[in-house]
């Protein structure tokens, strides 16, 4: 390999692996946090853990700015933006473990990531993408009691690792094409609903072209391939068709869409 070709090559992966899509090949660890699996089917609940934490500050701003579509009135959230960091504050104060349900756990970090990626905007607005901000996903700058932590580490390191394909559709990158965040927290008692809300509303909205022979796929599904399994085997169209109006034929070839990483703003 010549040098110029050693350099062009390094040069590449310096810029992809700023990506929150392959984070992922840099191998991030869970920085500590608990990661549970979640089982073959996960259920709603919020007794069976040691805490319950109150998620209603998170969704009372959800509601003021967010549209029904998932844009955010970024502007808007500025004047509240201490109400914000109030409530990061509260999150960084409880700090997880094992002793906390599967449900708390994906509640938490869910929310966690939504409002931190909230946050990171209004601090850097306006602007017209997160990939304008260097080190979005790779800075650690969620804190988690005496730590802190990136946004790429909450999602690789910790809700990848819970064995919940859905979280894809739950945590929002603050672009067009990214799943839409949702104008409601995520609470324990009501997270597989959610989840599944996030998945149908995704699959079968704008941001995906379903069709029984020749779909075109959201990036989300080439990013995070080996996610999607059913039945233990990966497999993105049977896992699409699980929620999809219009099943994919399995033998039909794929396409994806390109990715719009303009800001979600209203």
């Amino acid at each position: 390999m010549t040098t110029l070709t050693k350099f062009t090559f390094l040069a590449i992966m310096a810029i992809t692996l700023n990506s929150c899509n392959l984070m992922a090949a840099a191998g991030i660890g869970s920085s500590g946090q608990p990661t549970k699996k979640v089982g073959e089917q996960l259920t709603s609940s919020s007794e069976n853990s040691v805490v319950n934490i109150d998620h209603s500050a998170w969704d009372k701003m959800l509601k003021k700015y967010v549209n029904d579509a998932g844009f955010v009135d970024y502007k808007g959230f500025t004047s509240e933006q201490a109400h914000l960091q109030g409530y990061l504050t509260m999150l960084s104060k409880m700090e997880p473990n094992e002793d906390w349900s599967v449900q708390e756990l994906l509640a938490y970090y869910i929310n966690l990531y939504n409002a931190a990626t909230v946050e990171l905007i209004l601090e850097n607005y306006p602007i017209k993408s997160i990939k304008d901000i260097k080190g979005a996903w790779s800075k650690d700058f969620v804190k988690i009691g005496d730590k802190e932590i990136s946004l790429g580490a909450i999602e690789h390191g910790v809700l990848r690792k819970m064995n919940e394909p859905r979280i894809h559709f739950a945590i929002n990158c603050a672009s067009y094409s990214c799943p839409k965040l949702m104008n409601e927290a995520f609470t324990a008692s009501k997270i597989n609903e959610q989840l599944d809300k996030a998945t149908k509303e995704f699959i079968n909205g704008d941001k995906n072209e379903i069709s029984a022979n020749h779909p075109k796929l959201s990036k989300i599904f080439d990013f995070y391939t080996g996610d999607f399994k059913v039945d233990g085997k990966k497999d993105v169209i049977a896992y699409i068709n699980q929620y999809s109006k219009i099943k994919i034929n399995p033998n039909s070839r794929y396409t994806f869409k390109a990715y719009d990483w303009n800001l979600n703003a209203q």
